[in-house]
């Protein structure tokens, strides 16, 4: 189909169904393909929202659910299932943080007994579900609209740094909030260099941007400047990242959406 995948990940289930006649593997996962329409198209991933919810750990792409059972499955008129391969909740409210904002809109085509569409009103999403079966689309529809919506303070997720507003090391020197030969330290105040009118930094001979100077007297390829860099604040060490935040408040763009900011 021409997709560009991201990522495969596998749903590790707590509980599979057993093969009873012995003659095969317990089926104890399913695959998840996460992809884009091409791999030049952007695309969500709220990658902070995953490390908070995994403890401040990156999230792995092996995830671990049981299957859907007890209160949540949904039941027809005689006491079976609904539907034969139900999906937890647990599993679609992951899938949606990682890969939608508030707001947007979420497609499933194959859309059973609503699923995504209770887990994305619950999140504050929008969705389009499509099910040519009568009796799995009734339950659908029965079951989402006793679904409630998160309050809208509830679905404040924690921000991505790339998604903020940009902000050049250049305008912190041109507001002020650090004038033109002020000394800039590492974390263990072992290198000083000296902030230049031009938003550059030099020590000893080599000048260039907080990035560059930062991994040149590292050795290193690359650096970021913003957490490398401190400057000292009534004797104690500081990122300048901190700066970052005060001249985006100086600027009015410390409370605009990111993708507000962005455009």
């Amino acid at each position: 189909l021409g997709f560009w995948i991201l990522n495969d990940i596998v749903w590790r289930k707590v509980n599979p169904m057993p093969n009873f006649r012995g003659r095969r593997f317990t089926n104890a996962h399913e695959t998840l393909i996460w992809a884009s329409p091409s791999q030049k198209s952007r695309y969500t991933f709220n990658y902070e929202s995953l490390k908070a919810l995994n403890d401040d750990v990156q999230m792995r792409s092996d995830w671990l659910f049981p299957i859907c059972a007890g209160p949540e499955r949904l039941k027809d008129g005689a006491g079976r299932k609904a539907h034969p391969t139900q999906k937890p909740e647990a599993l679609l409210h992951r899938v949606i943080l990682a890969s939608s904002n508030a707001g947007d809109v979420i497609l499933d085509p194959f859309f059973g007994t609503g699923t995504t569409g209770a887990v994305a009103k619950r999140l504050g999403r929008h969705f389009i579900g499509i099910e040519r079966d009568p009796a799995y689309a009734k339950a659908a529809r029965e079951r989402i609209a006793g679904i409630e919506a998160l309050p809208p303070s509830a679905l404040e997720t924690q921000r991505s740094k790339r998604a903020e507003p940009r902000v050049p090391f250049g305008t912190i020197v041109e507001l002020g909030i650090l004038a033109p030969g002020s000394a800039l330290y590492d974390p263990k105040a072992a290198i000083r260099a000296e902030v230049k009118a031009d938003g550059t930094l030099a020590h000893r001979g080599q000048q260039g941007s907080i990035h560059r100077l930062g991994a040149h007297v590292q050795g290193k390829s690359a650096c970021n400047g913003w957490t490398f860099w401190h400057f000292k604040d009534r004797g104690r060490l500081q990122p300048i990242d901190l700066l970052r935040d005060k001249a985006k408040r100086q600027l009015g763009l410390a409370e605009l959406p990111a993708l507000l900011a962005a455009e």
